[in-house]
């Protein structure tokens, strides 16, 4: 039978402390304004207060209720001090259905929205959140219901961790090798590199000086123009962009910082292009703009992956697509992680142009000196990261088709519309 999410749930409104007793020093509670410091699935604080107004438990749900982005979500891992940008949602009587509450919410969310006040910062109220419709399931059914939705947001959470750490793992191989020179030193030193034999043979044992400090001896150290080129993007018309129409189009948007890829940001293109402003699953694209003046997108990279089974795309003019003079399969992962350095990032800020919008010249990318190490080396080094990279796919496909499923089943879940043999064979199908 229909209710209100006000009859099962209590309402906590968020009420930003003094200024005076916020800090960054983590004295007090850890203090969340807005979904700024919202993860995937827990927030990362950057405040503390020392005078929290209203506070979040574990296992709360945490919503956004101002802004663009309201409606956001989060869950609360530890005791929050509240900004009055968020809300708190906590089941009442102790109960335990906090992933049900969060699938009432979504489904409910479009029709929550439409009525959120205000044209340029839109908000909604608690009594908006408490009036959402909820459909009360039986004992039983309600603890499916929690456990199914609950597994599924745990699996793609467990994924994403998963493929967190064999990222840093392939980043670890990289400052390991190629800017610690840690096997160098070690046989340098006349200690064993913890290598297998036929790896550490293709390191020297010695150093010589460079323009860019001590290398190891006989690596060579060349401008990245002599190596790759670089294409500019098809400049696009808003015309011409489509929900599903066309060709995918990698944009601005899909550049998280940091080498990370947003597919969600995705977009399709019915427009003309030339056949330079194509991209293949696999190839490395590099921002040239950032529209903000902290610089995390500007020359940054990513490597764009295979996307609902489509292989080939579009790259828009605020993208730079590589193209390698030599090998590109034992350079490309070589490059990523070079220009995820330290010291291209300061270059790469160096040479933006512009006061409102940055803008990265190609000469930022090819001027760029590095170490090059010999191409028996690149190649081993290359297929070691593939084969993380390569796990990473599989578990971002899995996750893909997780959330496919969650999202068929979680409004005839809320409704009561499925029954629980179906959902079950539903879940089967996806190894959950």
């Amino acid at each position: 039978m229909p209710n209100c999410l006000r009859d099962i749930a209590e309402v906590i409104m968020g009420q930003s402390p003094p200024g005076e007793t916020c800090n960054t020093t983590g004295e007090g509670l850890p203090l969340l304004n807005g979904p700024t410091e919202f993860g995937s699935y827990h927030p990362s604080p950057v405040q503390f207060t020392t005078d929290p107004k209203r506070v979040s438990s574990r296992g709360d749900l945490l919503f956004c209720v101002r802004g663009s982005t309201t409606g956001r979500m989060n869950w609360s891992d530890q005791t929050y001090a509240l900004g009055r940008g968020l809300a708190a949602i906590r089941p009442k009587n102790g109960n335990r259905f906090s992933s049900f509450l969060k699938g009432c919410i979504e489904v409910s969310l479009p029709t929550l929205l439409m009525g959120a006040t205000g044209s340029t910062f839109p908000s909604v109220s608690r009594e908006q959140i408490e009036d959402i419709s909820v459909e009360i399931q039986s004992g039983e059914d309600l603890k499916w219901i929690e456990n199914v939705l609950g597994t599924l947001d745990d699996k793609i959470e467990l994924n994403r961790k998963t493929n967190e750490t064999l990222e840093a793992m392939a980043k670890a191989l990289f400052k390991s090798w190629f800017v610690d020179f840690d096997p160098v030193r070690a046989k340098a030193e006349g200690r064993p590199t913890g290598l297998p034999a036929e790896i550490s043979d293709l390191f020297p044992d010695s150093f010589e000086d460079s323009e860019l400090g001590e290398i190891p001896s006989g690596w060579e150290m060349e401008a990245l123009g002599e190596i790759l080129d670089v294409d500019k993007g098809v400049s696009y018309k808003g015309d011409f962009l489509s929900d599903a129409e066309g060709l995918p189009m990698v944009n601005l948007g899909c550049f998280a910082g940091g080498g990370s890829f947003r597919a969600e940001k995705m977009k399709f293109y019915t427009g003309e292009y030339r056949e330079r402003h194509l991209a293949t699953a696999g190839d490395l694209l590099v921002a040239n703009t950032d529209m903000t003046q902290n610089r995390i997108i500007l020359g940054a990279p990513i490597i764009v992956p295979s996307w609902r089974g489509r292989d080939k795309f579009l790259f828009s003019h605020h993208t730079f697509a590589i193209r390698f003079r030599r090998s590109k399969s034992a350079f490309t992962r070589f490059i990523y992680f070079t220009l995820l350095k330290p010291s291209f990032r300061q270059v790469a800020a160096g040479h933006a142009t512009g006061t409102t919008v940055l803008a990265l010249p190609k000469d930022g990318i090819t001027d760029y000196q590095t170490v090059i190490p010999p191409a028996g080396l690149l190649n081993v080094f290359a297929a070691k990261v593939e084969a993380l990279y390569q796990k990473c796919q599989a578990l971002t496909e899995q996750c893909e088709l997780l959330a496919k499923t969650r999202d068929a089943l979680l409004p005839k879940l809320i409704s009561g519309e499925i029954r629980i043999p179906d959902a079950e064979r539903m879940l089967e199908e996806v190894g959950v």
